[in-house]
């Protein structure tokens, strides 16, 4: 196969994302939409859902809580009935999570961001693992960490824990399922332009008593190229990931950050 077409993922490829409807999530559906696979995804918003089903009509869905059983397993119900298989997962599904010291964070707020970031991929990494041990299709977990995966991160530990975890478990999934031809990786995105970073810019400036131009130039600041990547740019390596040209490509956490130095 010439180089240029082992960059592109094999049509037809049967892709779930969850959280899918907007945000990263959405924009990654959509490159593999365009891409020619066929996509499932699911989230919590249904207006959201919705709308993208309605853009993309390629594009089927389940409305769920990552967080819940019961929901996972209707959604795999989901995918066998429109997809029949799987070969790409990517775990996407994530919350911010509350901002502050550690001492004032309540716990509620912790299980949940630890539910929703974390309890989330194994629930659906459980359920998609057999599916993907079926595939012939260079079958693969994609697995959404952040450069806080890899950073520490004051103010925002819950976010920071469930995302080093994230990255631990792509690690040992190589490792337990590369016998299989299974293989597993993580994005780590920097600093993403839209409305949840702005949100955290916001939360961040409040929490240290700054403005919010101040806090925003500061995390700019911390970048090497001192800009912020967009969700397509984290749509185009989860591509790559599952592309032929990434077949040997497995127990990696991948940065698509402009390489931020510091949080």
């Amino acid at each position: 196969m010439p180089i240029v077409d082992s960059l592109r993922p094999a049509p037809g490829l049967r892709v779930l994302v969850t959280a899918g409807a907007s945000g990263i999530g959405a924009a990654i559906a959509r490159a593999y939409c365009d891409a020619g696979a066929q996509v499932h995804v699911c989230d919590i918003d249904r207006y959201a859902l919705d709308r993208l089903v309605t853009e993309k009509p390629g594009i089927t869905s389940s409305m769920a809580d990552v967080a819940i059983e019961k929901d996972v397993d209707l959604v795999f119900d989901d995918v066998l009935g429109t997809l029949g298989g799987l070969d790409v997962l990517v775990n996407n599904a994530g919350i911010a999570g509350p901002t502050g010291a550690i001492e004032s964070l309540d716990a509620s707020h912790w299980e949940r961001t630890i539910a929703v970031n974390l309890h989330s991929q194994f629930l659906f990494a459980r359920r998609a693992v057999p599916l993907l041990k079926q595939s012939r299709a260079n079958p693969c977990v994609i697995a959404m960490s952040s450069v806080a995966g890899r950073l520490g991160y004051a103010y925002r530990t819950p976010y920071a824990v469930t995302k080093w975890a994230i990255v631990g478990l792509v690690k040992s999934l190589a490792i337990e399922l590369g016998p299989a031809g299974v293989r597993a990786n993580a994005i780590l995105p920097g600093t993403v332009e839209g409305e949840r970073m702005n949100g955290v810019i916001s939360a961040r400036a409040a929490a240290l008593g700054i403005g919010v131009d101040a806090m925003r130039e500061e995390y700019l600041q911390k970048i090497s190229l001192r800009r912020m990547v967009t969700a397509d740019d984290v749509a185009a390596m989860a591509l790559y990931l599952s592309s032929p040209a990434a077949c040997n490509v497995t127990g990696q956490a991948v940065s698509v950050d402009g390489n931020v130095e510091y949080l």
